[in-house]
């Protein structure tokens, strides 16, 4: 991963990582940038996202599985709708069979 000083790029190069058909949460690449209590400047960080194309952030969801960033994307349905089409269950805004489908990326990319 290339150096960066900003908080937010480094989540984005995380994001950018995430396979298709994987989740990962806010608090998870938190952890792996060494910024544990961090989690919810990757929810800002993720917010911010939605003008980049290339950063997934409807495969960023919270510790439970919850669409918490849901609202922050165009149309009702279309965080759930993104994940549905790779495959993920999501029944009332929660991902099903999280630990199925569960990316770390401190397991992953250390």
């Amino acid at each position: 991963m290339k150096e960066s000083d900003n908080f937010f790029d480094k989540v984005y190069q995380v994001a950018r990582l995430i396979p298709f058909g994987k989740v990962t949460s806010y608090g998870a690449i938190a952890t792996y940038l060494g910024a544990a209590r961090s989690a919810r400047m990757v929810g800002w960080a993720m917010n911010k996202a939605h003008n980049l194309d290339d950063v997934p952030a409807h495969r960023v969801v919270n510790r439970k599985g919850l669409l918490t960033g849901k609202h922050h994307f165009d149309g009702t349905n279309l965080m759930q709708q993104l994940l549905e089409s790779e495959g993920i269950i999501v029944i009332e805004n929660q991902i099903q069979d999280l630990e199925k489908v569960f990316w770390n990326p401190m397991e992953e990319l250390s």
